[in-house]
């Protein structure tokens, strides 16, 4: 698990200096040479939301979590593996000047890069705190919503990481969580490839086992609200696999998609209630 981290840590924090144009072609080969990752492979375009802040994008997520996650004026808003301030940004613009928003990123180059992007913006309401999100640095029943996009699959311990997220949430409070699944077994080779793990597809569960791991935490009302196949470059497989491993892969039917979940924490947890 620790090593497993220290490998997302040590791959984010070169992106984190990049920019979005630069995460299409990283050279983030674990061997020392330059093998290319695309880390924009699932992003989807934020360019037309409110609050965005371009230089907050670097073409991380999988998907857009603010566009489901009922946010209010006034809400507390916690977003995980908030990297430079993207999602934040956004969320902000939601829940106004009378609400907070609160980033978390274990990766120090990231929070470092987002309180800069924030300190132009000049927002007072919105912050940033180095954290890992097994072990939040957040009080129980703080958040109205939480939100997170293509960080959780990269997470060791899921069940951990859900069971935190509720106990951040208020009762009665939700999630909005854009991550990537996928469908029968990846090949152990993209698994076991440490940059593939960096680049959100190795570190994926099956979908009926995410879910799952979601209903059993105690979340209710779960909902599966966006759904996309994602499509793996052959180069990118290539890296990892001969030609023959590749082609089989393509057409063993075994599926990566992107899927934004929404599920709501109890509002009551007595039960006689």
């Amino acid at each position: 698990m620790d090593q497993l981290k220290k490998i997302v840590l040590d791959k984010y924090a070169l992106i984190a200096n990049q920019k979005k144009d630069e995460n299409q072609f990283s050279c983030c080969g674990s061997s020392g040479c330059c093998q290319e990752v695309d880390y924009t492979v699932f992003s989807d375009d934020y360019s037309h939301q409110d609050g965005y802040v371009p230089e907050a994008d670097l073409g991380l997520g999988c998907g857009i979590p603010t566009d489901y996650a009922k946010i209010k004026k006034g809400d507390t808003v916690i977003d995980l593996g908030s990297g430079a301030g993207n999602d934040c940004f956004v969320a902000r613009s939601l829940v106004g000047e009378e609400g907070m928003v609160i980033g978390i990123d274990m990766t120090p180059e990231m929070i470092e890069k987002a309180r800069e992007n924030n300190k132009k913006m000049g927002f007072r309401n919105v912050k940033f705190r180095p954290g890992d999100i097994e072990k939040l640095p957040v009080t129980s029943n703080k958040a109205d919503v939480v939100i997170s996009n293509c960080v959780l699959n990269l997470v060791p311990d899921k069940k951990k990481a859900f069971s935190e997220i509720f106990r951040v949430l208020k009762p009665g409070g939700h999630f909005s969580i854009s991550d990537v699944v996928v469908r029968g077994g990846l090949p152990a080779k993209i698994r076991e490839a440490a940059e593939m793990y960096a680049g959100c597809v190795a570190g994926a569960m099956d979908r009926t086992a995410y879910l799952e791991v979601i209903e059993n935490t105690g979340f209710r009302n779960i909902r599966v609200q966006k759904e996309k196949t994602i499509h793996l470059p052959g180069n990118v497989l290539l890296n990892h696999m001969s030609p023959t491993e590749t082609e089989e892969f393509i057409n063993s039917g075994i599926g990566i998609f992107s899927i934004t979940i929404y599920a709501e924490k109890p509002a009551c947890l007595c039960s006689d209630c």
